[in-house]
Parts: C-alpha cells; sequence; structure tokens
C-alpha cells in the first residue's frame, strides 16, 4: 500500500513538472519579449537656454530616468573652453549613467572638439565616425555619422548610428548628408537604428529621402523643440526598411530644464 501510494505522488509530481517546464519554456507564454530602448537626445552641450550654465548631472538624471538600453547624442563638447578644458561630456555622461560611451567628433571648437556619442547599456564594438558631405559654398558646419556594432547578453546584434545634420535654413547639405547616409547604411548588416536631430521638418525632401529606405519610429511626430513649447520636429529614431525590429511605442519625452531639445524615446523589440 505504502509503495502504490508513493508511487502514485512520483507520478504526480512528475507530471506537474512537465506541465510547468512546458508553460515557460515551450509555450513561451510566460516569457517577456527582448526589447530595445533607444533614446536620441539633442543636448545642447549639457547647457540649458535658460540658465547658461553646464549641468552634466541634469542631463545625466534626465537619461537615467528613461532607462535606455542605448542613447543617440548630439552637441557633446570634448575638451572645450566653454564646457571645461579637462571634461569629456561623452566620458562623464557614461560614467554617470553607467554605460559605455564613444564620442564621434565633427569639428575642432574653442580650444576643444564637439560631435555627437552613443552610450549603451550592452557591449559596443568596432565604432566608426564617418564624415558627411558639405558644400563648402555655404560655408555650413562640417558634420558626422557615428556608427557602432551593438551586442546583446542573448547574443543577437544591430548597428545602431547618430548623427547631427546641418541647421542651414536651405536644404542644400541635409540634402547631400541624408544621401550619404542612406549609402553608409547599406555597408551594414540588418537591423540598423539611426537616431538623432536631423534639422528637417516631416514633410521636407531630407525626410522624404529617408522613408524611402527607412521607417521611422513614429508617423505623426510629436514636436520636439524648444523643449519649452515644442512647435516642431526635427528629432528621429529610424530603422532601416527589412530589419527584424517592430515598434511598441515613441514619445517625446517632456524635459525642458535641460537642453533646448526634448528627448525622444523608442521601444523597439527585437
Amino acid at each position: 500500500m505504502k509503495k502504490q501510494l508513493l508511487l502514485a505522488l512520483l507520478i504526480i509530481t512528475a507530471t506537474a513538472c512537465t506541465i510547468h517546464h512546458h508553460e515557460v519554456f515551450v509555450g513561451g507564454g510566460s516569457i517577456a519579449p527582448k526589447t530595445i530602448r533607444v533614446l536620441s537626445y539633442n543636448v545642447r552641450h549639457c547647457s540649458p537656454p535658460a540658465t547658461g550654465l553646464i549641468d552634466i548631472d541634469a542631463t545625466a538624471a534626465a537619461i537615467k530616468k528613461q532607462n535606455p538600453d542605448v542613447v543617440a547624442l548630439q552637441e557633446i563638447d570634448v575638451n572645450t573652453g566653454r564646457s571645461g578644458k579637462l571634461i569629456n561630456q561623452a566620458t562623464e555622461l557614461g560614467k554617470k549613467t553607467g554605460m559605455i560611451a564613444y564620442f564621434g567628433k565633427a569639428i575642432d571648437h574653442d580650444g576643444g572638439e564637439y560631435g555627437v556619442a552613443i552610450l549603451s547599456k550592452h557591449g559596443l564594438r568596432d565604432p566608426k565616425v564617418y564624415k558627411l558631405p558639405t558644400d563648402e559654398s555655404t560655408k555650413g558646419e562640417h558634420r558626422v555619422v557615428l556608427y557602432a556594432e551593438i551586442f546583446l547578453p542573448n547574443g543577437k546584434t544591430y548597428g545602431f548610428a547618430t548623427t547631427h545634420l546641418d541647421a542651414q535654413g536651405p536644404e542644400t547639405n541635409r540634402d547631400l548628408q541624408i544621401k550619404e547616409i542612406i549609402k553608409i547604411s547599406q555597408k551594414f548588416k540588418k537591423p540598423f537604428i539611426l537616431a538623432g536631430d536631423l534639422n528637417a521638418y516631416p514633410e521636407s525632401n531630407v525626410i522624404k529621402q529617408l522613408d524611402q529606405h527607412f521607417t521611422r519610429s513614429c508617423q505623426q511626430c510629436g514636436f520636439t523643440i524648444p523643449a519649452t513649447k515644442p512647435n516642431r520636429t526635427i528629432d528621429y529614431i529610424a530603422y532601416l526598411k527589412g530589419s527584424a525590429l517592430k515598434v511598441l511605442s515613441h514619445e517625446v519625452i517632456v524635459e525642458p530644464k535641460t537642453s533646448d531639445h526634448a528627448p525622444i524615446l523608442t521601444v523597439f523589440k527585437y
């Protein structure tokens, strides 16, 4: 009798374990999908217009609040007179957010360097800085796109790039620059995410060209500038068409005290 009871208990236990195993690993219903939280932020060299003071702590806090996996930063100072001759803003923001940082120089400025940067919670490898074309007759500021491959703990990888296009009224340089970015993007395997300040409105020819090769994370995109009372959209996150990504959400973050731009956040399923 005792042997029969013990055998029955073993069968019940084994059956329960099998059902539990099936629900978690085979059915997959209780396993959350992998997401990538992408933040793009023109930080105005960590100097909000209201004060004109350099406040890296406030910028880092604004970034940390969104818990991003990867961040595209524009208007970053490295060892400049205005932001501190011994201050590398990319490095400092990396330290203060607990993320890997890489800076991409666009120009020499105020005794130091000025450009874009990437912050990543996960591994970052093979970073490259590509110079973008500028029509010298316009006397436009030279621009770059910074690319890196991001690799996740689960073994998946994706390409990520940030840029800051020309800010002049005419589209001359932005047109040249977006064409070059599209050309560069074809070199890298998918998925490929591009994020940054494109200085172009959604109805512009620049964004129309972008839309031919990339899918924006928003179609009716919220206003991103000025941060205090935004009334126009010039900041975007997009992914190369054919990439194995799905947009779960996109939002403009209300953060009026750290820059003249509002940061934007897109959550991808990957």
